[in-house]
């Protein structure tokens, strides 16, 4: 038996892996398409392959479609493992060059062998989607940034690596992490009543407990302003590694630069939008206008441009080797 050659990408045209990945991230996140406008040619296409297969393991983790309504019957609790099996053997086959029959992993085949991301890289993000599997909750605000770092800091890395930095560069890398960290607090802080609707809830069980919200209440009306506070404590926690991640940006390109600094100030938008509603932050869902978006463009175009990002007043707390380390210890 002829065995397949080992060929990255799948064996599809590149341009039309670029093409499926464009339209990935155009409906998936329009926040983070708008910024990726941002990049140089090659390096928007490879964030566009990367981002693929970020939202399509997502989606097969949670059997949605684009975020989409779940699937499946409830309560069978073999399913969750098995998309999980699945995720884990379709990246295998995209790391080996093999074709994967979908083209978000045959996408991050390509991108993975182009700009040198690992498999321990994709490991570190597909233990994120394996925590979401097994229904696990945070009890301690370590446990919800060991879940931020699963699934965000450790895509924050790959991006960077994707950008051009070395896997050697520590720093930057650290940095990377950080951004990434910001954008899941902001998230977390929008998503929280979304997140119950689906009976997920990333709060950690100890903040529950301090502002004496019986278990899975923390939603109802008589709790918004509790609910108030701890967003407050999300958001905090936002900024202050969003402003780390600042200083990894000088060693970027110009137009790298301005991409992640454009989605900084977007992803910031969004957890500060939420903490200044206070307790009518879940009424609607927070997004940034168009012309808002343009605003912070604007504003991340100089701030590239000028290059000297400040020394924030406080370093985070929960550093990229303390949470990768927890990570492969457990």
């Amino acid at each position: 038996m002829r065995s397949t050659p080992s060929q990255h990408g799948g064996g599809r045209h590149r341009a039309a892996l670029v093409a499926k990945a464009r339209a990935s991230i155009e409906e998936g996140s329009k926040s983070f398409a708008a910024a990726s406008r941002l990049f140089d040619r090659k390096t928007r296409e490879r964030v566009w392959l990367l981002y693929a297969w970020c939202r399509r393991c997502d989606d097969i983790a949670d059997a949605q479609n684009m975020g989409g309504p779940r699937e499946g019957e409830p309560g069978d609790l073999s399913k969750p493992a098995d998309r999980l099996k699945s995720i884990r053997a379709l990246t295998d086959r995209a790391f080996e060059g093999q074709p994967t029959a979908d083209v978000a992993f045959d996408a991050f085949g390509l991108v993975a062998k182009e700009c040198g991301i690992t498999r321990e890289m994709a490991e570190d993000v597909i233990a994120g989607f394996a925590l979401d599997a097994k229904e696990w909750r945070p009890r301690s605000e370590g446990d919800l940034m060991q879940y931020c770092y699963h699934v965000a800091g450790a895509v924050g890395v790959m991006m960077a690596v994707v950008m051009g930095v070395s896997p050697d560069d520590h720093e930057t890398l650290d940095r990377a992490c950080d951004l990434g960290l910001a954008f899941q607090l902001a998230n977390i802080a929008r998503d929280i009543a979304e997140d119950d609707a689906a009976d997920r809830c990333y709060l950690p069980v100890e903040w529950l407990v301090e502002e004496d919200i019986e278990p899975g209440q923390h939603t109802k009306p008589h709790h918004r302003q509790e609910l108030a506070d701890m967003t407050a404590k999300l958001v905090a926690l936002m900024e202050v590694h969003a402003a780390a991640s600042r200083l990894g940006t000088p060693r970027l390109p110009f137009r790298s630069r301005w991409a992640i600094l454009s989605a900084a100030r977007i992803y910031t938008a969004i957890g500060h939008q939420v903490r200044e509603l206070g307790t009518a932050a879940w009424d609607h869902r927070v997004y940034i206008s168009r012309a808002a978006k343009l605003r912070h463009i604007t504003a991340a175009f100089f701030q590239a441009l000028a290059n000297r990002p400040s020394q924030p007043a406080e370093m985070p707390r929960w550093t990229r080797a303390m949470l990768a380390e927890k990570a492969h210890a457990s």
